[in-house]
């Protein structure tokens, strides 16, 4: 099963309506007052809108009829004085209440959006390692760029002229049912052929925008991934392949986004059709009402329908048109947008990485009899702090990094378990190796004592504590790691080894240095400890990346440590002198190795021999050679090699 096909099981399928309330009450949370007063104004603004039908009925029958009768011009002056004020009144006000509006808008989508960021960006370092390994890291970048992009055009654009158009339409279908029931129920047809179209187009455009969504996602996961991987394509000369396949994912993609275009292009324009054949049908029928004699009947039984009421009708049958066509046009940003806010949610909506854990790592002075007392200082010694709620004591266990795993059963699925039965004993100061072949369960076992996963069945012990107590935080922090993927960050030499002890003075990132054999090379380089690694250190060998890795891990100077291949990406001779750096940080440390170079454990007090999840084979090098078993068989093996 694919990451993505693994990533796509369970996903929560959120009703439209329900995710658009969630979103607007997201809105709201942060910006309340801001965005009751953009309604406000974008309330004033439709008004606006509305006036310029009112005005021109009122310029007919307060003006143009007097003057058709024989009405002196002084007499309607003041009149239209009046109308041309009150029209510019409003048009000030609503160009005010406009400008506004739009501004504020800016703010809250920018700022809005900078909050969920925020949210994404916290919530994604609360999930568990499990997530990573089921979610494509292109598809993860995905929600951050595309999806925060459709939630901007949303936010900023779609709710406020979908917001505007509804407050329009409501006020003009209200002025128009007063003025005519009989033409209004011509206006009933032509919403009504407007719904069945847009229901229709609008249905098929939203399925496809959200498939255009999910295959974005699926591109920019493919292109990370072979942008990671370019130095493997072009060794195996895989261009044309990688070409190949991406066609595909591509031609998904367009062929998603050709069809939500197709079906949103042809929404608009429909609309917009019929809303123009709707206004020439009210014209033919208002005609025939005037001709038959039917221009009195409203639905209040006021209200005469002369030509003035007839060019206000048609005015603001237009205008309700425009209206309708205006949020038909908005369908497609605003499934994007909720599109994009229901990945968003699914990203903000996983569960974060549970921890139970009470127990706490402290530092501690321990005197000469062995009492434990808890500090604020740094003093080089560690000590467990255990609360126990039965009578609410506490009490301090000093770390010594005595670590043991009972009859530890574990599968990173439930129906498939890759450890069976595992029991190790690794005593405080001892230095534990893993053999086996690929799969074999050497890496699992150090991400179970990290709680990367959680185990199945059986007990983890942490100098005596169940390691499900103790907080992953401080578990983690009494763990230093190498592995055999070297991660560096955008940042200078220095920073990078400094990350594994944020508070490291720059005398004790070069001693860290120096013990993993790092400073000379380091020293060397143009701008030294202040050379700035950029790209994933490409302007270094894989070697000093690992060097510096190495280090980062040394200045954390924790007293149990996790070496997963850690010499792996070294040539033979700077292995030697690597070797006497790591040899020096293991001292007086609990060591886990993981190790496909035999060469490097032979001076392991205990050597691990994994097959299939199971430890068939423990002891030293010697006592293993001696027994002359499947130990025996890859260290003679690996001298016949070399």
């Amino acid at each position: 099963m694919s990451k993505q096909n693994m990533a796509m099981q369970g996903k929560p399928k959120i009703h439209t309506f329900k995710l658009l309330g969630r979103l607007l009450s997201y809105l709201f949370h942060y910006y309340k007052l801001r965005l009751i007063a953009v309604f406000i104004c974008i309330m004033i603004t439709a008004a606006a809108g509305i006036s310029s039908s009112v005005f021109l009925n009122l310029v007919i029958q307060q003006i143009i009829d007097p003057l058709r009768g024989g009405a002196a011009w002084e007499e309607i002056r003041s009149d239209l004085i009046l109308i041309i004020g009150g029209m510019g009144l409003m048009y000030i006000i609503a160009l005010a209440a406009s400008f506004f509006y739009n501004q504020t808008m800016a703010v809250v989508t920018q700022g809005f959006l900078r909050h969920v960021r925020n949210d994404m960006f916290a919530r994604m370092e609360s999930l568990p390692i499990r997530y990573f390994d089921t979610h494509t890291h292109g598809d993860i970048m995905s929600t951050y760029t595309n999806d925060t992009d459709a939630l901007r055009q949303l936010i900023s654009m779609s709710i406020p002229q979908v917001y505007y158009s509804i407050v329009a339409s409501l006020v003009l279908f209200v002025i128009m049912l007063l003025m005519s029931l009989w033409l209004m129920f011509v206006v009933f047809f032509g919403v009504a052929l407007m719904a069945v179209v847009a229901k229709y187009v609008g249905s098929r455009s939203a399925r496809y925008f959200i498939r255009q969504q999910e295959a974005i996602g699926k591109t920019e996961g493919y292109v990370e991934e072979m942008m990671g991987g370019q130095k493997v394509i072009k060794v195996f000369c895989h261009e044309e392949r990688a070409k190949e396949d991406f066609d595909k994912i591509n031609d998904q993609l367009c062929d998603a986004s050709d069809k939500a275009n197709a079906y949103g292009n042809i929404l608009m324009p429909a609309v917009m059709n019929i809303g123009h054949f709707a206004f020439v049908l009210v014209a033919i029928v208002a005609g025939l009402l005037v001709l038959f004699g039917a221009e009195n009947f409203s639905v209040t039984g006021w209200g005469v329908l002369t030509g003035a009421t007839i060019a206000t009708f048609l005015n603001m049958s237009r205008q309700f048109s425009l209206n309708i066509g205006q949020v038909s046009m908005q369908i497609n940003s605003v499934v994007m947008g909720l599109a994009g806010a229901g990945r968003i949610f699914e990203l903000l909506d996983e569960q974060p990485e549970q921890d139970e854990g009470y127990v706490t790592l402290v530092n501690a002075k321990i005197d000469g009899d062995g009492n434990i007392t808890e500090c604020a200082e740094r003093t080089g010694k560690w000590a467990w702090r255990h609360p126990h709620q039965a009578d609410g004591s506490v009490t301090y266990t000093e770390l010594k990094g005595d670590i043991r795993l009972l009859d530890v059963d574990f599968g990173y699925v439930p129906e498939k378990i890759v450890l069976h039965n595992v029991s190790i004993y690794a005593k405080p100061g001892q230095k534990i190796a893993f053999v086996g072949a690929t799969g074999a369960g050497k890496t699992t076992i150090t991400n179970l004592l990290n709680r990367f996963y959680d185990i199945a069945d059986g007990k983890i012990r942490y100098d005596g504590i169940n390691i499900n107590k103790i907080k992953k935080a401080d578990l983690r922090r009494s763990m230093g790691i190498v592995l055999q993927d070297t991660n560096l960050f955008t940042g200078t030499i220095m920073e990078n080894i400094r990350y594994g002890k944020l508070d490291a003075t720059d005398e004790e990132c070069i001693e860290a240095a120096k013990l993993a054999n790092a400073h000379d090379f380091i020293t060397r380089l143009p701008e030294g400890y202040n050379t700035v690694l950029r790209h994933e250190a490409s302007n270094l060998s894989q070697g000093q990346r690992q060097l510096i890795s190495i280090a980062r891990a040394a200045v954390a100077d924790p007293p149990v440590m996790i070496l997963d291949e850690a010499t792996s990406s070294i040539d033979t001779r700077t292995e030697a002198l690597v070797q006497k750096g790591m040899d020096a940080l293991m001292q007086g440390r609990t060591v886990f190795v993981i190790a496909h170079r035999l060469s490097t454990i032979q001076n392991s007090d205990a050597i691990m021999v994994l097959d299939h999840g199971r430890i068939i084979e423990r002891g030293s090098h010697d006592q293993l050679i001696a027994q002359k078993g499947v130990y025996y068989q890859l260290y003679t093996g690996a001298f016949e090699l070399e």
